[in-house]
């Protein structure tokens, strides 16, 4: 899936190099084009796979066989772009590239269950239903529903992958920075 760049920070948005002295001398990158679809915006390319793909949107006229800079706007998501970018570097030239950090295994895991949580709810799962196949049985089982941790993390389950399916899901594009 391709997201357009203001909605997705980790997509590196490309552009033609400006005619500057100096830089009339940067070579093409060797850009992965298996994944390329041209939309709207421009020529959209998933370089590389699984968590090492980076998402990449080449704008304008501008070619992948010409040299490219990044466009890095300086908004709010700007540290988030950055992030992007040096991993396209790292690709490019070779370097290890560090996965997406914008999502923790744990905040995965619990995006799972939110998904599975909501799902069971509008089937008409009760939210006890819910916590067993999230949870298991027995470990449901082991407290008194009414007063159980598990019971309110159920119901903040279900009440998140709501507020996710209701357009809260763009906020997993960004990290969470402090103010």
């Amino acid at each position: 899936m391709f997201w357009a760049p203001e909605t997705d920070p980790g997509t590196v948005m490309l552009t033609a190099i400006p005619a500057l002295p100096g830089l009339d001398r940067v070579a093409p990158p060797e850009l992965d084009q298996r994944n390329a679809q041209f939309g709207p915006e421009g020529l959209s390319i998933a370089h590389g796979e699984g968590v090492a793909a980076i998402r990449l949107l080449v704008l304008g006229d501008a070619r992948p066989d010409q040299p490219l800079a990044a466009l890095v706007p300086l908004d709010a998501d700007g540290l988030d772009r950055i992030d992007a970018v040096t991993r396209l570097w790292r690709a490019l030239h070779g370097r290890p590239v560090f996965p997406d950090t914008r999502l923790t295994a744990q905040q995965r895991r619990r995006l799972r269950h939110m998904l599975q949580a909501v799902d069971g709810s509008m089937n008409g799962a009760s939210y006890r239903e819910i916590a067993n196949v999230i949870y298991g049985a027995p470990r449901v089982a082991a407290d008194f529903w009414k007063t159980s941790a598990l019971r309110d993390s159920t119901i903040d389950l279900v009440k998140d992958g709501r507020a996710m399916i209701a357009g809260g899901y763009r906020k997993l594009l960004r990290h969470r920075r402090k103010s």
